[in-house]
């Protein structure tokens, strides 16, 4: 049996063995029908809004019972429909997003860049570590990276190999790499972008506190990972090397693919692309469909610098979107559960209910509350842009309710979102990533949790502090 049927064999038993996730969408419906339900039981009531600066805020003044509207089994499909429609905007966005991610993978330059700057690093393995797990990272902060790393897991277990470390090592380059930057989310279009959205706040805005919070991440994650790296390469016998053979892991470094003029070219235009971006959300306060635009018109560049005939462009850009359609429904789906909750007049009854219990307890405690409870709710829903669409629309006016920034709600959200993609079983990505390892979960949770609990306290500390130094600008 040659090496090839081996892996194919060896991932056959894996998919054997492995249990059966529980599927998104049954979740999301399942979770739309308890809403339903209680819409029977529940009772109803309402606040008034008003329009404060532009943005529309909770009367804390207002609330009053009335008569219960329960939602019929009829209109609770129905409302799947009216969910992907209020929801259009950005389910579309992320569709546009992953059509560009489509046509630059056509063109090969993120795959010569890894394999270009591994052979580089091949005699500094010490500086392997830091400078791609930065890349990825800047990857995951600024264009939401996550299961777009998972094609490069093979090519980093054989580097981190062939330098003395194991494929556990390889693996949390990638994986642990692009979560530093997906939690601090210092630009991701997919949780800050959506959940600052929701929460009628700037796009992007409060960049500069989580800058701060990428830097310290990313330290004490490279530091994790270096230090359990040099310990295998002093004791090979200690490492994990998952379904990978010692012996083949030359094989990237032997590669002859190098940056051509068209690759650099088309790194630059993707440069440039993020200053124009980063100064519209700042100057003129853009917002998705502008982003969105702007990143049509890469696409367009980007195919233009790589010569690639315009059938084969749309191609790309259509297999990317497809590649995202899972996740935008996702969004849709998410959405149509607040719609049944808002039809029967129960989201402020329980926003009510929440905010008076929570009116005796200091406002730090309130933000620890809110964090703990969005890390609960990414453990059963682990969908970032989900995620978003259902708790930030109760979040927000909960926020207010609370006397807390609608920044610090939104940074909750987005660091219990960011830390569970590195531990829970429920994760997608990780999953799939760990299985491409050949790496059991149990050995890798074991193996993360230190890193997964420092990275919770870090969270933890800046959710407090977002809190006490009224993080905003709202």
């Amino acid at each position: 049996m040659n090496q090839a049927e081996k892996n194919v064999s060896y991932m056959e038993e894996k998919q054997k063995k492995r249990p059966k996730k529980i599927n998104v969408f049954a979740l999301l419906l399942g979770i739309l029908a308890i809403a339903t339900l209680l819409t029977y039981v529940m009772p109803a009531g309402e606040y008034e809004r008003m329009e404060v600066d532009g943005r529309t805020v909770v009367d804390p003044d207002s609330f009053q019972w009335i008569d219960r509207s329960p939602v019929n089994p009829f209109d609770m499909v129905k409302a799947i429909h009216t969910g992907m429609e209020e929801a259009s905007g950005i389910i579309f966005f992320v569709l546009i997003i992953g059509g560009f991610f489509g046509v630059l993978s056509a063109t090969g330059t993120i795959d010569v860049l890894i394999t270009t700057m591994a052979k580089k690093l091949a005699k500094r393995e010490k500086l392997l570590i830091p400078i791609m797990m930065l890349f990825f990272a800047v990857g995951g902060s600024l264009m939401g990276m996550a299961e777009e790393t998972l094609a490069y897991i093979p090519l980093l277990i054989p580097l981190a190999m062939a330098l003395g470390f194991d494929a556990l090592t390889g693996t949390a380059i990638v994986l642990v790499g692009a979560s530093a930057g997906f939690t601090t989310a210092v630009m991701n279009p997919f949780t800050v972008g959506i959940a600052q959205g929701i929460a009628e706040l700037p796009m992007f805005s409060g960049m500069g506190f989580r800058l701060v919070l990428f830097v310290v991440v990313y330290s004490v994650s490279v530091i994790f990972v270096y230090r359990y790296a040099m310990k295998v390469k002093k004791n090979p016998s200690i490492g994990f090397y998952g379904k990978y053979d010692k012996e083949e892991a030359n094989t990237l470094l032997n590669s002859t693919a190098t940056l051509t003029k068209k690759h650099k070219l088309i790194l630059g235009a993707f440069l440039i692309n993020y200053v124009v971006l980063a100064f519209g959300v700042i100057k003129f306060q853009w917002y998705i469909t502008e982003i969105a635009a702007l990143f049509i018109i890469l696409t367009i560049v980007i195919a233009i610098i790589a010569k690639i005939p315009v059938d084969a462009t749309v191609k790309a850009f259509t297999d990317g979107s497809a590649a995202l359609i899972g996740g935008a429904l996702v969004i849709g789906v998410s959405r149509a559960t607040l719609v049944v909750l808002n039809e029967g007049h129960i989201v402020d009854p329980m926003l009510y209910e929440m905010s008076e219990a929570l009116k005796h307890v200091p406002s730090y405690l309130s933000v620890i509350g809110m964090y703990n409870f969005q890390a609960l709710i990414h453990f059963i829903l682990a969908s970032g842009s989900g995620h978003a669409m259902l708790t930030m629309p109760i979040m927000t006016p909960l926020a207010d309710l609370l006397d807390i920034t609608r920044q610090t709600a939104v940074l909750s959200f987005s660091f219990a979102d960011g830390i569970g993609n590195i531990i829970f079983p429920t994760a997608g990505t990780l999953m799939a990533g760990l299985a491409i390892a050949g790496i059991p979960w149990t050995k890798w949770a074991k193996w993360i949790l230190p890193l997964v609990f420092v990275q919770y306290l870090i969270g933890l500390l800046a959710v407090v502090i977002a809190h006490m130094i009224g993080y905003g600008p709202f």
